[in-house]
């Protein structure tokens, strides 16, 4: 089980039992009445729905609330899944950066016994809203997938890659025909999914998965008091059939549980692949949400409310180990990545779909998750990095400057260069955006330029490789 793909996922259960060789827990089974007096064992049981949510919202760094003494216990009392490892700390470690002081990072490690003890790939499904379907029934996981992503922590660097699989991508499943991989869950439950999409990736293999309701994504944000985000156009529009009323100013604000909801499923710019890039955003703003002090007061809600909405194969003492390993990842540290490929055109198939690039995916498989393709000629052909496709956008209050920024690439040999509409906020640094993810080509842009910061997200101009987002430190610049 601690390689491969899962295969103990239940498709109609949100807490499916543990099978023989599995390290699945369920929790509503756990029982520490032997091991443990009564306040720890309720204590214990408390503990797991807030460490499953901690870990979907990549909350790591509130672990304040954690007992080390529970820890402890946790650590002497039970068999060590073969994704973990007993903690502890090397006389030479190191604090990454965008982390806190080594005596407050220390203290909050100590109360986690376990570290990962290799890179995990986990699943992670964003569940549709199942009409009829009584809330905390096993029923409201059997939607299809609205959001797919495939995680990848990496106890090595201390990294966190995360690769957005486009809900329309086509795909085969064999007996059951072409469909779109959101219907996948619907026909198989986790199981399937976690083999279609192992089988469309180069067979990475899937340790774990995790299933979410749409619902716990509204209720999360209200918990934690909102989410500041910009909203970079007017966003207005009746989604029918998922009963949404889209009504969004643009600029920066304080979005709610339903306007992040609102933001998240607006479809009107480029369908899916816009409502991944604002997924990407929304993340970002929880994860920094989540770590201020003022979110704290609110956990004891946060635990009554989360639990029936998440669904997942992790143990406790996985969970544990990585909430420990969350303690070690920087922000910088955090690539997201979109699945490369296209949308069909209207002639192609009677549906619309998301064509995956195949050698595109290879080298995201490749340079994100290490997993390398059965044939590997199409990463030996690579292209040079003057032919990628580079969206320049201008993000300063000069309006020449995009077309300056553009001209200078084209001194340097760069010359599939396109303009974009002007971006609506204001940057004081150039960005970078890795769209498709390839970083190597980003690194050997950003040398050219000479400024800059590369970002690892999909959240450029769609049809871009790379886009620039012309930021106010070219203004003082002589070209």
């Amino acid at each position: 089980m601690d390689t491969g793909v899962i295969n103990n996922a239940s498709a109609s259960t949100p807490q499916p039992s543990p099978q023989e060789g599995d390290t699945g827990v369920s929790y509503s089974q756990l029982d520490l009445t032997t091991d443990l007096d009564a306040s720890v064992s309720g204590l214990r049981l408390t503990l797991a729905p807030y460490l499953r949510w901690v870990f979907w919202s990549s909350a790591f760094v509130l672990t304040a609330v954690i007992s080390a003494a529970l820890g402890a216990t946790l650590a002497l009392v039970t068999p060590l899944s073969p994704l973990i490892k007993s903690h502890s700390q090397p006389e030479n470690s190191k604090i990454p950066q965008n982390q806190p002081a080594a005596s407050e990072h220390n203290s909050s490690r100590k109360n986690f016994p376990y570290n990962l003890s290799r890179p995990v790939n986990i699943l992670v499904m964003g569940i549709d809203r199942v009409p009829d379907a009584l809330p905390g029934s096993p029923e409201v996981f059997g939607g299809r997938s609205d959001t797919l992503l495939l995680l990848r922590l990496d106890p090595k660097d201390h990294s966190v890659n995360m690769l957005s699989i486009p809900r329309d991508t086509r795909i085969e499943i064999p007996g059951v025909g072409i469909i779109k991989i959101n219907d996948a869950n619907v026909k198989g439950g986790s199981t399937l999914t976690a083999e279609v999409v192992s089988r469309t990736l180069n067979d990475v293999p899937i340790d774990r998965y995790v299933r979410i309701t749409t619902d716990a994504f509204r209720e999360l944000v209200d918990l934690v008091g909102g989410l500041e985000v910009f909203v970079p156009e007017r966003m207005e529009y009746v989604d029918v059939t998922q009963k949404l009323e889209i009504d969004l100013e643009p600029g920066w604000q304080t979005l709610n549980g339903d306007q992040a909801e609102q933001f998240a499923r607006y479809r009107k710019d480029n369908g899916d692949i816009a409502r991944i890039q604002r997924q990407q955003i929304l993340l970002k703003a929880l994860r920094q949400r989540l770590v201020t002090p003022s979110v704290v007061p609110r956990l004891p809600k946060i635990l009554r409310v989360m639990q029936q909405y998440i669904d997942t194969n992790l143990s406790l003492e996985e969970i544990l180990a990585l909430v420990g390993f969350g303690l070690d990842v920087g922000k910088d540290n955090i690539r997201m990545v979109l699945l490369p490929g296209r949308f069909s055109n209207a002639d192609e198939y009677i549906a619309s779909y998301w064509l995956m690039n195949s050698r595109g995916r290879d080298r995201v498989m490749s340079e994100y998750f290490q997993q390398e393709p059965k044939y590997k000629s199409s990463l030996k052909r690579r292209r040079s990095p003057h032919r990628v496709r580079i969206a320049v956008q201008n993000a300063t209050d000069d309006p020449e400057l995009g077309r300056r920024v553009a001209r200078y690439l084209a001194r340097h040999d760069f010359y599939n260069v396109y303009y974009v509409s002007d971006w609506p906020d204001r940057l004081s640094q150039t960005e970078i955006i890795v769209q498709q993810g390839d970083i190597k080509t980003a690194d050997i842009v950003k040398k050219v330029l000479g400024l800059g910061r590369v970002e690892a997200s999909s959240t450029g101009h769609i049809k871009s490789e790379l886009t620039i987002r012309v930021g106010e430190d070219w203004l003082e610049r002589e070209f």
